[in-house]
């Protein structure tokens, strides 16, 4: 260990306190010392050690005493009991009351350096775990899930509700609502969270190729099997598998997954050894399973062993109260990957994006302030930069321009203004006259 560490040695005993100390400060640290406990507590309120060799038994002070005092008052300071053979039960009870070590007398001081250090590595790779924990804590609330409207609020609930068991969960949306996202912030809240998220779009493989992504295979197997791959099965132990595109998977899967789900076990393409496998099963699909289930595209039984809780992740169009909390959240996110001084939306901007209905949801919206971003030539986004939205869309056999859309935003803005004219050209930037004509042009009124 090449930093100095300040140590402090507590000893009645004068030839183990001086000796102890030298070999210490010979080894390069900074070494204070103390006959008795009173004593040693005086300069620990002084001073700040990092580690302590205590001896438990001495005249005025019992080295457990010292030790409770230490541990109140200076928690992540390492102390070492000093005790001799017969008092090695005293020692091991002292571990239990927050002792890091114990040294027994005599000992070599040529394996204190050592002794020292792995203490220090110890301490090292904990405060390493402690710190990683409260990292996956911080960063993983909703695991990215942003939204404060009613139906994200009830979302979260559900979240905080299921995630404690180990139920199977099917989640159900449409394309873009963000369900791994809900199948992330699910694990994360879990019992499972230090376990691994592993994911596999079931949709996005031929069945050969799915087979052997989802069961792993053996070398030989098959050709081009050239050596034993794990599959996603394994690959889940202790954590949650997220199958995505559920739907997807044939009816012959379907049955060896059921029997996955049932058994707790497995084999791997080619393998004749049965694996047991620990994992929480998150599905998630687009379509109706029950119509699949109707026309024999799905099995009946393994729909209802994936259903066991069902979540409906909301679509943006019903939670358009969120739009401005997830656009800015997106254009921070690619101001910084674009380097772009782009530092806002603008109120016609924001209000465009909230009358669009995100067929494609809260993926369309990620993708157009993307594009906006990338595209931009003034600082702030402007209604222009989506003018890409409004262009004869057609949603559910209405066609959406962007004169209705212009429409729909002089009206909001005249009520925000209270139809003070002056004040809403202001707002639209455009002159009272050209306001008048379209005013008369959307046939608007107080009334209306």
């Amino acid at each position: 260990m090449a930093e100095k560490v300040r140590i402090l040695v507590v000893d009645d005993e004068l030839i183990i306190r001086e000796s102890l100390a030298g070999w210490l400060k010979r080894a390069g640290h900074y070494v204070a010392v103390a006959s008795g406990g009173h004593e040693a507590l005086e300069l620990m309120a002084k001073t700040d050690y990092e580690l302590v060799f205590l001896d438990i038994r001495m005249p005025d002070l019992s080295g457990l005493d010292v030790l409770r005092n230490i541990k109140m008052v200076h928690p992540h300071t390492l102390v070492v009991l000093i005790t001799a053979y017969g008092s090695i039960e005293t020692a091991i009870e002292a571990m239990k009351n927050g002792a890091d070590d114990f040294l027994i007398k005599p000992f070599e001081p040529e394996g204190l350096k050592l002794f020292v250090e792995k203490l220090f590595n110890q301490r090292k790779l904990l405060d390493e775990n402690i710190r990683l924990r409260d990292q996956v804590e911080s960063n993983s609330r909703y695991h990215d899930l942003i939204g404060t409207s009613s139906p994200m609020r009830n979302l979260f609930a559900f979240i905080d509700q299921v995630a404690g068991v180990d139920s199977p969960v099917l989640l159900q949306g449409e394309t873009g609502t963000g369900k791994e996202l809900v199948a992330k912030a699910i694990h994360a809240r879990s019992n499972r969270r230090y376990g691994p998220f592993i994911a596999i779009n079931c949709g996005g493989f031929a069945e050969t190729l799915l087979e052997s992504e989802l069961f792993g295979h053996e070398a030989g197997s098959f050709t081009g099997a050239t050596r034993t791959q794990k599959g996603r099965l394994e690959m889940a132990r202790g954590g949650t598998l997220f199958l995505d595109e559920i739907g997807e998977i044939p009816l012959k899967m379907q049955v060896d997954l059921l029997r996955v789900l049932q058994e707790k076990t497995f084999q791997r393409i080619g393998g004749n050894r049965d694996i047991t496998v620990d994992f929480r099963l998150i599905a998630a699909t687009h379509q109706n399973l029950l119509e699949k289930v109707a026309r024999d595209q799905f099995r009946n039984d393994f729909y209802f062993r994936l259903k066991v809780i069902e979540i409906e992740v909301p679509p943006l169009r019903d939670r358009k109260d969120d739009v401005p909390i997830l656009a800015e959240h997106f254009l921070q996110k690619f101001r910084r990957e674009t380097n772009k001084p782009v530092s806002g939306i603008r109120e016609d901007a924001m209000f465009l994006l909230q009358s669009y209905e995100w067929p494609g949801n809260v993926r369309e919206l990620e993708n157009a302030i993307e594009r906006a971003v990338v595209l931009a030539k003034t600082p702030s986004l402007k209604n222009e930069d989506f003018g890409f939205l409004f262009r004869l869309k057609e949603e559910k056999g209405v066609t959406v321009s962007m004169k209705e859309v212009e429409r729909k935003h002089i009206e909001h803005i005249l009520r925000l203004c209270r139809w003070n004219v002056s004040k809403a050209a202001c707002m639209l930037e455009i002159n009272r006259v050209t306001l008048h004509h379209k005013i008369k042009k959307y046939g608007l009124t107080q009334e209306s």
